[in-house]
């Protein structure tokens, strides 16, 4: 039960902060291609990369800390039916360029993001951990 309510709290915590992050592209940067569905996406691989390298060498929480990160607030940050649905919205208006680009930079960049954020962690966990 403590695991389901830590999942509701995450994807809550998770939601609001996505909303918040495509609010903020869409007033800054008033552009009409989906930059805060990118970010977010990006941003929580590369969140995902770390956290999985830190339970993995560091720090093992419980359940229920898992479950509110990796499944509750990665979980619903990120959202691969915003992606498609932006993608599909610009096709249907013949913006085939973007579609491409959008395409390409979401996956080229968050699967980039997760591998260089896991990388770097480990390296840099693994360097203290060896000199303490």
């Amino acid at each position: 039960m403590l695991s389901l309510l830590s999942i509701a709290l995450g994807g809550a915590c998770g939601a609001l902060s996505r909303h918040g992050v495509n609010v903020m592209a869409t007033n800054i940067l008033n552009v009409a291609f989906p930059l805060g569905t990118l970010a977010v996406n990006i941003i929580g691989s590369l969140i995902m990369g770390i956290l999985i390298a830190v339970f993995a060498l560091w720090f093992d929480p419980p359940q229920p800390v898992k479950s509110f990160l990796i499944v509750g607030f990665l979980g619903s940050f990120t959202t691969f039916s915003t992606f498609s649905l932006d993608t599909m919205l610009m096709f249907n208006k013949g913006e085939y360029g973007h579609v491409f680009l959008y395409m390409a930079t979401s996956v080229i960049l968050s699967l980039a993001a997760i591998f260089i954020g896991n990388w770097l962690t480990i390296k840099l966990l693994t360097n203290v951990i060896t000199n303490v």
